[in-house]
């Protein structure tokens, strides 16, 4: 059996978080349907998609003989109630750009680790407040390849993080992955980062 656990996500973003938390681990890409059920509330549709992700991975785990512990994850921004997605070319990131300029909206990231039937989720809802952008700023941004995978059209971690004025919550579920919610959930399953293995085995 591999060692670690598996992710079941590509995004670079969690897997350099865990990496940066010292965890062993491998990935898998889920194929789920993320669209949401009509009424859903997003803070339930980012666990319900937590759920799904790390379900799928024990059930492709499962059929090749294996029973590891699956993370999966899932992150929404919320303004006004509703969601902003990724943007679909350049002018949904801008306009998802200007919604944003000099206001305060919601990150909610959702995690669940799971293996077989058992399985425990946490979610973890952030605010964050833009300053105000100009239409030159937003251009220019919209010219990188930032906004163009990230839910909200924006990056915290990278050039984004200078259009954010405040933030409440945690930075890491803001990227996609709160750090220590997911730390508590693998630590239930048996999960522990690397650096504290080494000190429980001396």
């Amino acid at each position: 059996m591999k060692r670690g656990f598996c992710l079941a996500s590509q995004s670079p973003r969690r897997a350099e978080l865990l990496r940066q938390a010292g965890f062993d681990f491998w990935t898998y890409e889920p194929k789920v349907d993320e669209s949401a059920v009509p009424g859903e509330r997003p803070a339930d549709l980012t666990e319900r998609l937590s759920v799904k992700k790390a379900a799928a991975a024990v059930r492709a785990a499962d059929a090749e003989g294996e029973h590891p512990v699956c993370l999966g994850s899932d992150t929404v921004v919320v303004l006004d109630d509703t969601i902003l997605g990724k943007p679909i070319d350049d002018a949904d990131a801008f306009e998802m750009l200007q919604c944003l300029s000099g206001r305060s909206h919601e990150v909610v990231t959702a995690v669940t680790v799971a293996r077989g039937d058992w399985r425990e989720s946490r979610r973890v809802t952030s605010t964050v407040t833009f300053c105000r952008l100009s239409e030159d700023v937003i251009r220019a941004y919209c010219d990188t390849p930032e906004p163009y995978d990230k839910a909200g059209a924006y990056g915290i971690q990278g050039f984004g993080g200078s259009f954010v004025a405040s933030l409440s919550g945690s930075y890491s579920a803001v990227m996609g992955l709160p750090l220590y919610e997911t730390t508590v959930l693998l630590a239930l399953a048996g999960i522990h980062p690397g650096w504290k293995e080494n000190r429980r085995n001396e």
